[in-house]
């Protein structure tokens, strides 16, 4: 969920992770790896035609759900 304040405009301040509550500030390193997946649901999408669908992870949220399949390339 990410953490908002109205000013002249929105202005994201942080994310609480949705898996395991975790608070990041953005002044906090972990604030660049945290992943937030958002899109609308197509025709024959599992989580309904048109739903959105939002979440807020940190890295090692992520990791633990894709590390079954997911292929790293370490960069250069």
């Amino acid at each position: 969920m990410l953490h908002t304040e109205e000013k002249l405009q929105t202005v994201v301040t942080g994310f609480t992770c949705d898996r395991c509550s975790t608070h990041v500030e953005v002044e906090d390193l972990d604030y660049q790896e945290g992943h937030h997946v958002d899109f609308v649901g197509g025709f024959t999408s599992v989580f309904g035609d048109g739903a959105k669908v939002q979440c807020d992870l940190c890295q090692d949220c992520l990791r633990e759900l894709i590390k079954d399949f997911v292929q790293v390339i370490p960069g250069e």
